[in-house]
């Protein structure tokens, strides 16, 4: 957006210069995120807002003005994608409460408490807006989607007590664990990914929902480490550079669940390192998860080596990085490929006797 100087009034531009650095004085951070043209655009930006707040006083119709907060929230988390939207809506919501304690310098009698209003309505609609992220047809299918929408706008405002809580109340009503796991926390985390993947979310963003997210599965522990042994063994582990641990570590903990022996290796292990662990622990069955699709390579050589070196062992692969190929593992050494950890459950326990 850009607004010519010339031709605004002097006392509009001494306003706005007012609000520009009061919020400055208010919020060390945009010292940080403002570079000198995102400087000059927010200066601009304040004397259009006056433009609009202006428009629907005269008039007096709110939605003129909130739904021009509710474009301008979009527009900038598209034009600031190194900004997370919690913390876009932070910059506005605050700036709206600034221009309201101006409001007497803009407007006079009665418009006073109507622009007060107005702006009071802007903060409302870019606070509902944070969790207006438009999300796949995928993630509304399926079992608990109002559940698992919760649990994604929790995690998308950073509120981790909610978050909790979402999970813990889906538990207390008896849904079970296999299904929070893969229809709840598996769909939400892919969902996070796609959005990550897209530029909605910021990577900061992406980092919290995981780490979140393993924190709250670590709740489940005490019951999923506490059923009786079937005495199998499962090694689970992301290969070659792959970071993405999340897919890996819930198979290892539905299988634990499910009284198999797990031994979760984490992410990033490199080929030898997986071989040997694979000799130390003696797994019936190893499963390996892959979610970007550079690392398939990585796969593909650590399956081949596992193959020539126990000829006889199970492996199975998976993750969203085997859904960008054209069913590549039908063309790979391995017994199964699958995405859901109860479909490999259910096949691993029958064929391992």
């Amino acid at each position: 957006m850009s607004l010519l100087l010339s031709g605004i009034e002097a006392k509009l531009i001494t306003l706005a210069q007012k609000i520009f650095d009061r919020q400055f004085e208010l919020d060390s951070k945009l010292v940080i995120e403002m570079d000198e043209r995102r400087k000059q655009l927010m200066f601009q930006d304040i004397l259009y807002n006056f433009s609009f707040l202006t428009t629907a006083v005269n008039l007096q119709d709110e939605n003129i003005f909130s739904n021009y907060a509710l474009w301008l929230f979009e527009l900038l988390c598209n034009l600031m994608k190194d900004i997370d939207r919690d913390r876009i809506k932070d910059q506005m919501v605050d700036h709206y409460r600034i221009l309201s304690s101006c409001a007497d310098e803009l407007f006079k009698d009665e418009q006073v408490d109507l622009a007060k209003s107005y702006l009071q309505r802007a903060i409302v609609v870019t606070e509902d807006a944070v969790d207006n992220i438009e999300v796949s047809e995928q993630f509304l299918q399926g079992r608990h989607v109002p559940i698992r929408k919760a649990y994604l706008s929790a995690l998308l405002r950073s509120d981790t007590a909610q978050a909790t809580k979402i999970i813990r109340d889906a538990e207390a009503a008896g849904i079970p664990i296999e299904e929070i796991y893969e229809d709840i926390i598996r769909m939400t985390m892919l969902e996070v990914g796609e959005l990550w993947h897209q530029n909605k979310i910021t990577v900061d963003k992406e980092h919290y929902c995981t780490s979140t997210t393993q924190m709250i599965l670590s709740l489940f522990y005490p019951v999923i480490f506490s059923q009786p042994s079937k005495e199998k063994k499962i090694v689970t582990c992301c290969v070659g550079s792959e970071l993405h641990e999340m897919g890996g570590r819930m198979v290892s903990d539905l299988f634990e669940y499910h009284g198999w022996e797990s031994i979760f290796l984490g992410s990033a292990v490199p080929t030898n390192a997986l071989v040997h662990a694979i000799g130390e622990h003696k797994p019936d069955l190893v499963a390996l998860s892959v979610t970007m699709p550079q690392y398939l390579g990585l796969c593909h050589e650590a399956v081949l080596a596992i193959r020539k070196t126990y000829p006889e062992i199970l492996i199975a692969v998976g993750g969203r990085a085997f859904s960008t190929s054209n069913r590549i593992y039908e063309r790979w050494p391995v017994d199964i490929h699958t995405d859901l950890a109860t479909e490999l459950i259910t096949w691993a326990d029958k064929v391992v006797k």
